[in-house]
């Protein structure tokens, strides 16, 4: 090997010898190896620093230089480090697909967790890059991920592209400069063209008419596509620059909360054959809670018989692929009450802080509904969670909420369901599951989606509670029993 005229063998490590995951991982070898590179033997006892093992971690593996998780790095375990590479290659794979799409108007369909988010961020950097007097419009459904997708956007646009970027990182960032307004879609329409969705139908009458003027933009890109309604999307297609046609449509149906009735083709009036790409495999979920998620999915979705491999046209959901990602299965958990519920899931939140390291704005409470007749939800978890001394922001709680939300901040995430669309946490509680499917929505299957998107939220973390009974929550009681059957195989919490 060429790489052996540079270092000698016995000074090299190669991935397959330091990552448990690699076939010939041997514990013993790599031991022996590392104490035949020290030549010079000390008998100082000395500790690395934080600093040290973070340094040695940036040449170990590249990848964790740039940020999947848009934040600041954290400690990891070794183990957890190692098998989060593949979460971080994401971000390289994805942002070269970001470059590889092509011009003109795109759709991408991809599994929860499978990166999608993350290609609209680097499609959005590379179009500010290479024409910055574009003027580029991000839309989403959810105001919680539109500040999350503003945050990552902002991110993007700091990280350096290569070495003499990051030399040169003190001069001026001419990206920066860009015009890229970050919205949901309910925000931009009131801030641009003050108006409600209920008026959208008039305006797209008058423009088919002339008798209108709308905001132009040079690119367009669609987070959580499934989640928007034709008119909403034509209204859209008007306001594209027809020179440019730089649309891009991300969307997964299995994640749909609003069926679609009409094809993309109807809605926009663009034919996307031939200009599609296909994102199957989930990077944000360890194996055991994509199996889980989409166990629960097929059980219970009436579009089960849609699911295809690699299908483009139509309503036809994508079977997520897992990575090599392992952790402990999701646990189940029944109680008699909220306040018992509420009780473990605190002392749980405090378990994880403290013996594993999650910090606390890598935590999220993820409720369906937040009071019943006899019971309020909410209240129950802000008092099990302050007489427990924690931290925690309830995102949900008002618009003024939502519109403030801060990924990093050091708190304990409460969040709906729904409102946590296009975010993940390192540990995820979703409780009050009794209360799916909820009796006042008339379409079952959008608590199915609503239940699938919550559980995918999850990296490697995932606890279901309830305190009650239901549909939903006799799936688990069943998968409970099956688990009791086998219980070697079902590593869950400690």
């Amino acid at each position: 090997m060429d790489l052996y005229r540079v270092i000698e063998p016995q000074f090299v490590l190669c991935r397959d010898e330091i990552d448990p995951d690699e076939d010939g991982f041997s514990p013993d070898i790599l031991r022996d190896k590392i104490h035949e590179m020290f030549t010079v033997w000390t008998t100082r006892k000395t500790i690395l620093t934080d600093e040290d093992i973070q340094a040695i971690r940036f040449h170990l593996f590249p990848e964790v230089r740039i940020s999947a998780e848009y934040r600041t790095p954290i400690q990891h375990q070794d183990q957890l480090l190692l098998s989060l590479h593949n979460i971080k290659t994401m971000d390289l794979h994805q942002e070269n697909m970001a470059k590889q799409i092509g011009d003109k108007h795109r759709l991408i369909r991809g599994v929860a967790g499978s990166g999608k988010t993350l290609v609209l961020a680097s499609r959005a950097k590379m179009l500010a890059k290479a024409h910055p007097d574009w003027k580029i419009l991000v839309l989403c459904y959810g105001i919680p991920l539109s500040r999350s997708l503003k945050q990552m956007i902002e991110q993007k646009l700091d990280e350096p592209d290569d070495l003499m970027d990051l030399i040169n990182a003190e001069a001026t960032n001419p990206i920066k400069a860009s015009k890229i307004e970050v919205f949901n879609f309910h925000e931009w329409l009131r801030n641009s063209l003050h108006m409600k969705d209920s008026d959208i139908p008039a305006l797209l009458d008058k423009l088919n008419k002339n008798e209108a003027i709308v905001p132009a933009y040079d690119a367009i890109l669609i987070d959580e596509g499934q989640d928007f309604e034709p008119d909403w999307l034509k209204l859209l297609s008007l306001c594209l620059n027809p020179d440019t046609q730089s649309l891009l449509l991300v969307e997964d149906r299995a994640q749909s909360i609003f069926k679609r009735k009409t094809s993309l083709a109807q809605d926009i009036g663009l034919d996307f054959r031939g200009r599609s790409k296909i994102l199957s495999i989930n990077y944000r979920n360890t194996a055991q809670i994509v199996q889980f998620a989409w166990d629960f999915y097929q059980e219970h979705s009436q579009l089960k018989n849609k699911v295809q491999d690699g299908s483009i046209e139509g309503v036809e959901i994508i079977p997520p692929q897992s990575t090599k990602r392992k952790g402990p299965e999701p646990m189940i958990k029944g109680f008699r009450d909220i306040q018992e519920e509420m009780n473990f899931v605190s002392k749980s939140i405090i378990y994880l802080h403290q013996q594993k390291n999650i910090p606390f704005e890598d935590i999220a409470i993820l409720y369906r509904v937040k009071n019943s007749h006899r019971i309020s939800y909410i209240e129950e978890i802000k008092h099990s969670l302050n007489e427990h001394e924690l931290p925690f922001t309830w995102i949900t709680e008002n618009a003024e909420s939502k519109r403030n939300f801060i990924r990093n901040e050091r708190t304990i995430k409460i969040s709906t369901i729904d409102s946590a669309k296009g975010l993940d946490f390192r540990a995820v509680f979703i409780i009050n599951i009794e209360n799916m499917p909820f009796s006042l929505e008339e379409v079952e299957e959008r608590e199915v989606s609503l239940f699938y998107i919550g559980m995918t939220r999850a990296l490697e973390w995932l606890f279901l509670s309830y305190s009650g009974e239901s549909k939903f929550t006799q799936y688990l009681d069943e998968v409970s029993r099956k688990r009791k059957e086998q219980p070697s195989s079902h590593k869950q919490f400690g």
